[in-house]
């Protein structure tokens, strides 16, 4: 059961266990592999950017009326 927890923590939270977002059924680390023996060179993953589903889309609330005020009394 714990490994079980560990694995599915892995797979959610670890680049290389992920799915390839092309290709679901193959992890990144295979899908690397592949790369490797179809080139014949050696690739490691030394940086990436993690994206969330609508991070940075949250909307600015303002107050028109407050933000008219302001510009008159400036």
């Amino acid at each position: 059961m714990v490994d079980g927890r560990i694995e599915k923590f892995y797979k959610e939270n670890c680049l290389l266990e992920q799915p390839f977002i092309k290709d679901p059924d193959k992890t990144v680390q295979q899908l690397i592999h592949e790369h490797i023996a179809k080139i014949g060179e050696n690739i490691n993953v030394r940086r990436f950017t993690r994206y969330e589903l609508g991070e940075g889309m949250e909307k600015q609330q303002s107050d028109f009326a407050a933000e008219v005020m302001s510009q008159i009394k400036g």
